[in-house]
């Protein structure tokens, strides 16, 4: 007997259905197909041979996986979620190979979102309901549209946390959640002639910069960051309009918004860092405790999680 549930009605022509996997009524599963463990497979799901399902994935209502889809253990896909996998598909012609579409382990995708060929969404991702995902998606983003666009970030790693709302940093001076990141307030100069911030090594910069950079034209829709470093430390001011950045020490995340020059945000050593919903006018100027070394950035979040651990 097998050690997997499959209703009558359902079509299982794989051998490889992992222990306590529950398939329903008008799915169909070809022969090459792997399934995990304690997956749920719900009615009419159609999965083809070129397809790796992992552990505890739920896969709705209605989802059609072509070859080449590989899904991580525990995705959730939502019901009427569409895969594609042929860029310029033509009646009767078939590409040599379909590219790899990849939904990495903890990621969820809403109802009715269509994702193009060859993407990977990000580990802890969430494809909202009826989003057009036309490229990579990153680890814990949360996109929304069509094209999809980013809107947020949520989770910590391991296990998926949704942070609090984005606050300003003008909104008080407020303790962040992750380790070491701190908001500084700069004095501020007013008179007739116009308005003046300045700030003073140690007294109001944590440390004797070595160099600076400015951040600006920024695209609404593009992300900057993306990297933590070893051993570099960044004072950041938006002198001009506002940008978000996400922050995540690897247990802990938050959000704030940066959209005054009266104040700084010192981000340590070892912290993530992306930097995203920049306005059209944003001007960010981040002063750096050393020069630039490539060798000192870590640009893979898993990288930076088993340097933490």
């Amino acid at each position: 007997m097998p050690n997997y549930f499959s209703h009558e009605k359902a079509i299982v022509e794989s051998a490889h259905i992992g222990t306590g996997t529950r398939i329903w009524a008008f799915a169909h599963i070809l022969e090459k197909a792997r399934i995990g463990d304690h997956c749920n497979i719900c009615d009419g799901v159609f999965i083809e041979n070129d397809v790796i399902v992992g552990d505890r994935v739920t896969i709705k209502c209605g989802v059609q996986l072509w070859d080449g889809v590989t899904l991580e253990d525990d995705v959730f896909v939502g019901p009427n979620a569409t895969f594609t996998n042929d860029r310029f598909p033509r009646s009767g012609q078939y590409p040599e190979s379909f590219p790899k579409t990849t939904v990495r382990r903890g990621a969820s995708i809403g109802a009715n979102a269509t994702i193009l060929p060859g993407v990977t969404i990000g580990a802890n991702a969430m494809v909202g309901a009826g989003a057009v995902v036309t490229r990579d998606v990153p680890r814990n983003a949360i996109v929304v549209g069509n094209p999809a666009r980013i809107s947020g970030y949520g989770g910590t790693g391991i296990p998926s946390v949704l942070p609090p709302p984005a606050q300003s940093a003008t909104n008080g001076l407020r303790q962040l959640a992750v380790q070491g990141a701190k908001l500084h307030k700069l004095p501020l100069v007013e008179d007739l002639r116009g308005a003046l911030v300045f700030g003073e090594i140690e007294k109001h910069l944590p440390f004797h910069p070595k160099r600076f950079f400015t951040v600006f034209d920024v695209p609404s829709t593009e992300v900057r960051g993306e990297h933590a470093h070893r051993e570099l430390h960044e004072f950041l001011i938006c002198l001009r309009g506002s940008c978000a950045l996400a922050l995540d020490d690897g247990y802990s995340r938050d959000e704030v918004v940066l959209d005054s020059p009266t104040v700084g945000l010192h981000i340590p050593p070892r912290l993530w860092r992306v930097h995203y919903k920049y306005t059209p006018d944003a001007i960010i100027i981040s002063f750096c405790s050393d020069i630039y070394k490539s060798d000192d950035y870590i640009r893979d979040y898993d990288d930076f999680i088993a340097l933490i651990k």
